[in-house]
């Protein structure tokens, strides 16, 4: 037994940190594997290698998934999810060299506390902290539930206790996506019942003054909308003979940006506004010609709205940026004659709006289906883009085949999308119930909430309320999708899910940091009873 003081624990994540394994880095891939050969020594797993399995995915990385077994036999099976994945750390700024050194940077930022904001700062003086890229999001997690799987070798439990590790959760969700195909068949192989699924993720605070714990029951859905703006080309010194392209996309993120119109509200729970997570022009050199495409994308985070609500509510958004932009181009237009002396000469621009589909329909339409299927297979075969740059230059070519149409602005969706998800049942509300009497009971607020507001791999394991979505319109305004198929896939496997994780603040800042009293010394024992419990209630019932 390792891994089970507070000391081992903040010893074992500083191990895990020192992997720097931002998504698709080659540390990615090694932290899987040193995982796998810590898990590989226990003599359990000597003697049942087929319980230990590194999952290869399609694109080379692994994901982690290792079973023991209890004694006597059960089919009752908890799974402890987690990833091992970071954001870069590029907003370290002078301490970027630091970010995976949690010991020396905490020991820096303690040297150095005047660069801190005031919050970070006295947490830094009065509290137990370790700072670190990963410290919080979250290899704390990861290291929890090896400290339960040291547990769960030892005999703890009166059930089957899965550790499943996945990369990839900060981008594409790719680990999790295809670990759930190999997790269904190796249910099947062991004759395993999934009773609950509880990942770690750490508390995310509602509000800047929050210092509540939260134990979520499932995981708030995810679409990733984008709008392609296809101005008309133009010289700068005739400025009005065309439409700049990056003119369009600042009104629409005008209008869109922190939007309070898509903030949805169950209950007490809200999601946050969206906000805009890529913007950028298209155009390849500098010239003094106008740009003529240009790109977003936004996070619109949802509980129980479906894709028509929220496609709706964007076309609507489309259509008022379109007539600001034609009402200000006018405008301008109209001052310029007065300077210029040219009243009298006439002037009209006009900006059309499309959703994907339309688009599509369109060009099948002008240029017939073979030609327009066939150049975007070639874009797939051709190109090493990633999903969403694919997307974009899906949309662009498009748009250059209804070049007549010019100036448009098209919505589309990209892959990944996140179900929403939580679980209702009774038997996670008991869990819950004394999960939460425990926190209480160590002097502890806590407070159940059903949607973790941080995104999560839970979406895709968990029980969705609306299985659904309006996939169909989805589908086709999702261009991957449309043309390829498969980036919209339905899990076989829908489990009860709970996160029940440490305590930390700011998620993919420089100020990362773990508390580390509560979440090494009190939740451990509280997330093992936890497990204990899935099993207890599963025999009551």
């Amino acid at each position: 037994m390792k891994w089970q003081s507070k000391e081992e624990l903040k010893q074992l994540l500083i191990e895990l940190v020192e992997y720097p394994s931002v998504t698709y880095s080659k540390s990615e891939k090694d932290i899987v594997t040193r995982i796998y050969d810590w898990l590989h020594e226990a003599s359990y797993f000597q003697e049942h290698p087929d319980d230990l399995n590194k999952i290869p995915l399609s694109d080379g990385r692994e994901a982690l998934m290792g079973l023991v077994k209890a004694e006597p036999e059960t089919e009752d099976t908890v799974i402890l999810l987690s990833h091992i994945d970071v954001v870069d750390t590029e907003g370290f700024g002078m301490f970027q060299n630091l970010a995976f050194s949690p010991n020396q940077l905490t020991a820096s930022l303690k040297q150095n506390q005047d660069v801190l904001p005031q919050e970070a700062r006295e947490d830094l003086r009065n509290g137990d902290w370790l700072f670190g890229r990963g410290t919080m999001d979250m290899k704390a997690g990861t290291v929890l539930h090896l400290s339960m799987i040291e547990r769960a070798l030892n005999g703890t439990y009166s059930g089957n206790v899965l550790i499943l590790v996945v990369p990839d959760e900060e981008v594409n969700s790719q680990g999790m996506i295809e670990s759930v195909k190999f997790l269904d068949d190796f249910q099947k192989r062991h004759n395993l019942t999934f009773q609950l699924c509880i990942n770690s993720e750490s508390t995310f605070r509602q509000h800047r003054e929050d210092e509540q714990n939260y134990v979520y029951t499932g995981s708030l859905g995810k679409a990733l909308p984008g709008f392609l703006c296809f101005g008309k080309e133009t010289h700068v010194g005739e400025p009005f003979q065309g439409v700049n392209a990056n003119f369009m996309l600042s009104a629409l993120n005008h209008k869109l940006e922190l939007n309070t119109d898509f903030i949805e509200k169950v209950g007490e729970e809200v999601t946050p506004p969206p906000v805009s997570l890529m913007m950028r022009d298209l155009k390849e050199d500098y010239s003094v010609k106008t740009t003529v495409s240009a790109v977003a994308m936004y996070n619109i985070l949802f509980m129980k709205q479906t894709v028509s609500n929220i496609n709706a509510k964007l076309f609507s958004i489309m259509e008022e940026a379109k007539e600001d932009i034609e009402n200000h181009i006018l405008k301008q237009y109209n001052q310029y004659q007065k300077v210029a002396n040219l009243e009298g000469s006439s002037y009209h621009v006009s900006v059309n709006a499309f959703t994907f589909s339309q688009l599509y329909d369109e060009a099948i339409k002008r240029h017939g289906k073979q030609i327009v299927d066939h150049k975007l297979e070639q874009l797939k075969k051709d190109s090493q883009l990633t999903e969403r740059e694919l997307t974009i230059q899906f949309v662009q070519e498009l748009a250059k085949f209804c070049q007549h149409l010019a100036p448009m602005m098209v919505l589309f969706y990209s892959p990944p999308f996140y179900p929403a998800v939580t679980s209702n049942s009774q038997k996670v509300t008991n869990i819950v119930d004394e999960v939460q009497s425990a926190i209480s009971a160590e002097g502890y607020d806590s407070k159940r909430k059903f949607y973790f507001n941080g995104i999560s791999d839970l979406s895709f394991i968990g029980e969705q309320l609306n299985e659904e979505y309006d996939i169909s319109l989805l589908a086709q305004n999702m261009p991957l999708q449309r043309v390829h198929g498969h980036y919209i896939t339905k899990s076989n496997i829908a489990i009860p899910t709970v996160n029940i994780g440490p305590y930390g603040k700011d998620p993919h800042q420089w100020t990362e940091r773990l508390e580390l009293g509560y979440s090494f010394n009190v939740l451990p024992d509280i997330l093992s009873s936890a497990i204990e419990k899935v099993f207890h209630e599963s025999k009551s019932n």
